[in-house]
């Protein structure tokens, strides 16, 4: 298997285990949390923001519309899933923070080149190094 194949792989696999984890979350009948008013949007925002970095990042920067779309189906499916679970309940305004969550990241990470160059770079080995990882700063 040649190295871009492998970090796609790696890449998706990345994907598939956040939204995962998303899944076995919402699946809880409850959530501990701080008793503070919708901070469950922040977490919202943020965790899709994750899974919205990294679904760019699988598709390559210039695909960051079609990654906003495919998180914001998924986290429509999430809450639809959670209107089965018992002590859950599917929530417009969560949607909406999944989606924006996802655009935000998925646009920063596409148009923010040095954030992108930043998220690349390997946590170990340098800048510059005969290692191709730390050469590639897209997959396409």
């Amino acid at each position: 298997m040649d190295f871009s194949k492998s970090l796609s792989l790696r890449r998706w696999a990345f994907v598939m285990a956040v939204a995962g984890l998303i899944v076995v979350a919402s699946s809880r009948g409850a959530v501990a949390g701080p008793p503070i008013n919708h901070f469950d949007k922040v977490v919202h925002f943020s965790v899709y923001g994750l899974l919205g970095t990294l679904v760019v990042r699988a598709l390559g920067h210039r695909r960051w519309v079609l990654a906003v779309v495919i998180v914001s189906l998924f986290g429509a499916s999430d809450e639809w899933h959670q209107s089965f679970v018992p002590g859950r309940a599917m929530e417009f305004g969560d949607w909406v923070a999944d989606t924006l969550g996802a655009a935000v990241a998925a646009l920063g990470y596409a148009r923010w080149s040095r954030y992108r160059e930043r998220l690349e770079c390997p946590l170990r080995g340098a800048r510059g190094s005969d290692n191709p990882a730390a050469r590639a700063v897209s997959p396409e």
